[in-house]
């Protein structure tokens, strides 16, 4: 009777003690489920381009509104500027496009066309000497040439611009680097586009850029999830920029694209399970 009393008191002991055992081994399964879903998302607010900022009460337009974007950008030392003259008189425009009679008949060479602006803001043009474009924007300049051309050539027509249409952006994108624009200016999100888009720990409501203005640089910062960028100041990339994407902080922690949560899951689950057991 002891022997029979004895053995049921062992068997409902080690029926708990499953039991329990199988409690700590769902609670840490759950526990792993939980840092696996967690540690790999990030908020939506942080990663969605163009939401509507304006639902939050304190919250205040940034950007300047865009008067105008047609030639607001100013030329600057070290711009290269490709100009062609075109005339009635073909070996007039000759004289004017000195390539040209060097190109044997084949496809012309943009880079021969090119003249660059030195730091007094002045271009070295054939037959015509020092050519100020202090302050001009590319038409001002193809005006400001039709004007000195014209007591030579009456009816001159001239082609310019800029031929080092490019820009910098660095950090937390596809493709970092100088690249083409392809136009005197785009938008943030051509540049962007440009550069393969921005990574997934890509900070992108504070994108720095820094532009070339005068005799020094301005930067600012834009915020590319919040929509009233569009149509602001901020809106547009010109020549020259310099756009910077930050990493999130999570990436300083060692959270990256390429980094697995399943490494540190699987060690995780050992040591639960063999904590259950031994318990």
């Amino acid at each position: 009777m002891y022997n029979f009393f004895a053995n049921n008191v062992m068997l409902k002991y080690h029926f708990h003690k499953r039991k329990a055992v199988g409690k700590r081994l769902f609670f840490g399964l759950f526990t792993i489920l939980v840092i696996n879903v967690m540690s790999g998302c990030i908020p939506q607010k942080e990663t969605v381009y163009l939401q509507d900022h304006a639902k939050d009460k304190k919250y205040n337009n940034p950007y300047n509104d865009l008067t105008s974007i047609t030639e607001r950008y100013i030329l600057k030392p070290n711009d290269l500027l490709y100009i062609q003259v075109t005339t009635s008189n073909p070996k007039l425009s000759e004289f004017f496009n000195v390539s040209r009679s060097t190109s044997g008949g084949s496809q012309l060479n943009q880079s021969l066309y090119t003249y660059l602006i030195d730091d007094s803001m002045c271009i070295d043009f054939p037959f015509v000497g020092k050519v100020d474009l202090s302050n001009c924007t590319l038409e001002q300049a193809r005006e400001k040439l039709e004007k000195i051309l014209q007591p030579m050539v009456s009816d001159a027509h001239v082609k310019v611009r800029l031929a080092n249409d490019t820009f910098v952006i660095l950090g937390e994108v596809a493709s970092p680097g100088r690249i083409d624009m392809g136009k005197e200016q785009i938008t943030i999100f051509e540049a962007i586009a440009l550069a393969g888009d921005i990574k997934t720990f890509g900070k992108r409501k504070e994108i720095k850029i820094i532009r070339p203005e005068g005799d020094g640089y301005k930067t600012f910062y834009v915020d590319i999830t919040d929509k009233n960028i569009v149509g602001s100041d901020e809106y547009y990339i010109y020549p020259n920029d310099l756009i910077y994407v930050r990493p999130m902080k999570a990436k300083s922690f060692g959270i990256g694209e390429t980094f697995s949560f399943g490494l540190i899951s699987s060690v995780l689950a050992i040591y639960l399970t063999i904590r259950a057991i031994t318990q």
